[in-house]
């Protein structure tokens, strides 16, 4: 073997490593881009049926009624995202008229947790052309917080917000138009 022999095997070796450097270089920058990326879960209601009705008949617009909603959390991120008792409230024309808490849980990585709540509504005291038209027009506003776990590793806070717009038809008694952002 002579001695230019061994120095073009030394470079040559010298290519492979700087190749196999910049090639885990690639690999660990689309892995920091798109796993380690966290996002906020998505928070909505999914379906909703008025459970119980009754209303006031000397007032028109006094209804009292229970709704049972499905919530949706959607994880989108590659990591389990454990969320802390959180509190969704129901509104009629900007005034809260119920509230619904959401129990402590866990969505797992990439999927979608659903659960039933049951929503005490109130309108007693308040007017509004809404119920005497014979729709009432509710909206539903709330923020389920938590962490999302990577890798057991790296924990990030993040928090899905959510805000709904329905209307309840009250001869029917149906939940109509409902649209989440």
């Amino acid at each position: 073997m002579s001695k230019g022999e061994g120095q073009r095997s030394s470079k040559k070796c010298l290519a492979y490593v700087a190749a196999f450097v910049v090639f885990q270089t690639a690999i660990i920058l689309v892995f920091a881009l798109t796993v380690m990326k966290v996002k906020s879960p998505k928070v909505r209601f999914n379906a909703m049926a008025v459970e119980s009705f009754s209303s006031n008949n000397n007032n028109s617009t006094s209804v009292n009624m229970r709704l049972l909603a499905q919530v949706t959390i959607k994880n989108t991120n590659f990591g389990h995202f454990k969320y802390q008792n959180s509190t969704l409230s129901i509104f009629y024309n900007g005034v809260q008229v119920g509230e619904a808490v959401v129990p402590r849980g866990r969505a797992s990585a990439r999927k979608t947790k659903k659960f039933n709540i049951s929503v005490d509504v109130s309108s007693e005291g308040l007017s509004g052309n809404d119920m005497n038209s014979g729709v009432l027009r509710l909206s539903s506003s709330g923020k389920v917080a938590g962490k999302v776990h990577l890798m057991k590793v790296i924990k990030r806070n993040k928090s899905g917000e959510m805000k709904c717009d329905w209307s309840i038809n009250l001869a029917t008694r149906q939940v109509e138009d409902l649209k989440c952002n």
